[in-house]
């Protein structure tokens, strides 16, 4: 997925904004790990904001802090009743199962990565 993510942010100029519910220490540990401040643009993280999903406000925030209007994000989550949260905000959102669903998912709100095409022909 980070490889994914990384190519569709180069390829179509995306913004990352990562929301999560995770403790200082493991939200540190998955960044440094993985590497994500490398393509994610903000985090907002329950940690920092005091704020946990399901609760709208923290969706509310990642909006404000990316500058982006609802209707130009997608979402992807594996927790459905986030999805959901998200959903009534005006946010697409894709329920992640695997990574071929999502890859075709993204590809349906314009998001194709290279070979893509290739991939789900």
């Amino acid at each position: 997925m980070i490889e994914l993510i990384t190519q569709l942010k180069a390829r179509h100029g995306l913004k990352i904004v990562v929301v999560s519910n995770e403790a200082r220490v493991v939200n540190d540990y998955r960044i440094h790990k993985f590497k994500l401040d490398d393509f994610v643009d903000s985090f907002i993280s329950s940690c920092y904001v005091h704020i946990r999903k399901p609760d709208a406000d923290i969706f509310r925030l990642a909006l404000d802090i990316s500058q982006t209007p609802a209707r130009q994000v997608v979402y992807i989550e594996n927790t459905p009743m986030f999805v959901q949260i998200a959903e009534g905000l005006g946010i697409r959102s894709i329920l992640h199962t695997d990574y071929k669903s999502t890859r075709e998912k993204l590809a349906s709100f314009g998001l194709a990565s290279e070979g893509s095409q290739r991939a789900t022909r």
